[in-house]
């Protein structure tokens, strides 16, 4: 593993300081050509931000002496939310669970506090697909929304905590 200067195909970490997920994504998804596999990384190391690891990707990055850590932590770490993985292009509109996971690397689709989703649940991607890595495993959380339909958890423009107080 490399951290900031990858061979062809070994994954590496790169750390930028950005402050919020929405900057790294913006990040990842302008890289040319695009990686393989691209995952965030919420790190505490110097201070708290957005790391990130990519695969699949040979272009050499400069990394702050500072932000180092942050990508060997992005490299080292069990969990990641993936921006970019196979098939992740073709989850665009509407999508039955079993399409979703036939097209792309997800391996399983959870609905938040109900267990694993039925491979004929509709499922209306938004336009935006975040899975996570757990155990191994990419997972996709969706909830229940209007119209007997599955959106993912993750939204594009989440609402801030607390707007409304």
């Amino acid at each position: 593993m490399s951290v900031g200067s990858p061979s062809k195909g070994e994954p590496v970490g790169v750390s930028l300081g950005h402050r919020e997920l929405s900057e790294a994504d913006h990040w990842i998804l302008s890289l040319s050509p695009a990686p393989a596999f691209a995952c965030t990384h919420l790190v505490p190391v110097p201070y708290r931000h957005v790391a990130i690891s990519l695969s699949g990707f040979s272009k050499k990055f400069r990394l702050n002496d500072e932000l180092r850590p942050a990508a060997e932590a992005a490299l080292a770490g069990k969990f990641g939310r993936a921006v970019v993985f196979p098939g992740s292009d073709k989850l665009v509109g509407p999508l039955t669970v079993g399409e979703l996971l036939e097209v792309s690397a997800i391996d399983k689709v959870e609905v938040l506090g109900s267990g694993a989703a039925s491979p004929d649940d509709r499922l209306d991607t938004r336009d935006f697909v975040r899975p996570q890595f757990r155990s191994g495993e990419l997972i996709l959380t969706a909830t229940p929304a209007a119209g007997g339909v599955l959106v993912p958890f993750e939204t594009r423009n989440p609402t801030p905590c607390c707007a409304n107080h």
